[in-house]
């Protein structure tokens, strides 16, 4: 039985307008001990997924659809009921440790604040398992970071503690939305190795948000990539990278910049992506795609399957429909 199964997920937002859908009929699970990589450019809904699973949603925000987590149906979940599995079976680490770690506490008081809620530990116990998180991410000196506050640590090392914030009660499930924003390039190996070392340890299933393949190719299992609030193609992570279907993920693939030296243009994808509330008709990449036609202005797109557990959402990716037999 999979740990996540999402179905037909619609998360409302309400803004100056009024309501609008930030994620549209979203549907994918997570295996235990698996890493689902979402991916996409900011605004497609990727961070409002992940918050609907957690329950954090902005004021007024709503879900419908199905959010299954380890076989309870979590949707419609009041406040209290979140409060008891949030930092506990699932937890998350937010985007910008520079904001998301308090700056008048020390280490210590935020590593074992929800410790101490959750497992009913002693106040010793909880510095231990502390001391204990500390090492496991490779801080140095533990016992010093303990009594530290976040100002003195770098970028990297903010990221490592907020990262034994979140294993602290052993969740299930890790959400590490954009976990590298911001760090260089030896830091951030450090932090996606980290990553796939708690998964092996722990048979930890995380879902990584990035805008950026780059740092999904090594470390997904699958990927599932998001435009205008809805999927646009998903599958094993090296099916996607090696040969893409969909016109959005060869752009944003076609946009990345090559490691290997060869001096490749990159190749932008033309235009913007659609503001929330303003979403076009039918395909929503319709506006910025080299092989729309007119149907793709009115339909929704048709659900394409391809290869080992592929699949697209689009009317008439010309590649996709060669490889499948459709037109």
């Amino acid at each position: 039985m999979s740990l996540l199964k999402v179905k037909d997920l619609t998360v409302t937002l309400m803004t100056g307008s009024g309501p609008a859908d930030a994620v549209r009929r979203l549907s994918f699970e997570l295996n235990h001990g698996e890493i689902l990589g979402i991916a996409g450019e900011s605004g497609s809904g990727k961070t409002m997924t992940a918050l609907s699973i957690l329950g954090l949603l902005p004021y007024k925000g709503k879900t419908s659809g199905s959010i299954l987590f380890d076989g309870q149906e979590i949707v419609g979940f009041k406040a209290e009921q979140f409060r008891k599995i949030r930092g506990k079976d699932v937890a998350m680490i937010f985007q910008d440790p520079m904001t998301s770690l308090h700056p008048m506490l020390t280490v210590e008081t935020q590593l074992t604040e929800h410790l101490r809620h959750h497992r009913k530990v002693s106040k010793d116990a909880a510095r231990a398992k502390a001391l204990e998180l500390l090492d496991t991410v490779k801080i140095p000196d533990p016992a010093s970071a303990l009594t530290a506050h976040p100002s003195q640590f770098s970028g990297g090392m903010r990221q490592r503690i907020a990262i034994a914030m979140a294993l602290a009660c052993d969740p299930k499930l890790l959400i590490a939305d954009e976990p590298t924003t911001a760090l260089d390039v030896t830091v951030q190996a450090g932090i996606l190795q980290l990553l796939k070392d708690l998964r092996k340890r722990d048979n930890l299933s995380v879902i990584v948000i990035t805008h950026d393949l780059g740092v999904l190719s090594s470390l997904a299992d699958r990927l599932l990539i998001m435009y205008a609030g809805a999927e646009v193609e998903s599958g094993i992570t090296s099916q996607i990278l090696t040969s893409p279907k969909h016109p959005y993920t060869q752009g944003l693939i076609e946009a990345l910049p090559d490691s290997g030296g060869s001096g490749k243009n990159l190749i932008a994808i033309e235009g913007m992506p659609p503001e929330l509330g303003k979403f076009p008709s039918g395909c929503a990449f319709h506006t910025r795609c080299r092989f729309a036609q007119e149907r793709c202005k009115q339909d929704w797109p048709t659900q394409v399957h391809f290869g080992s557990q592929g699949r697209i959402y689009c009317t008439v990716n010309p590649s996709a429909h060669e490889k499948t037999g459709q037109s």
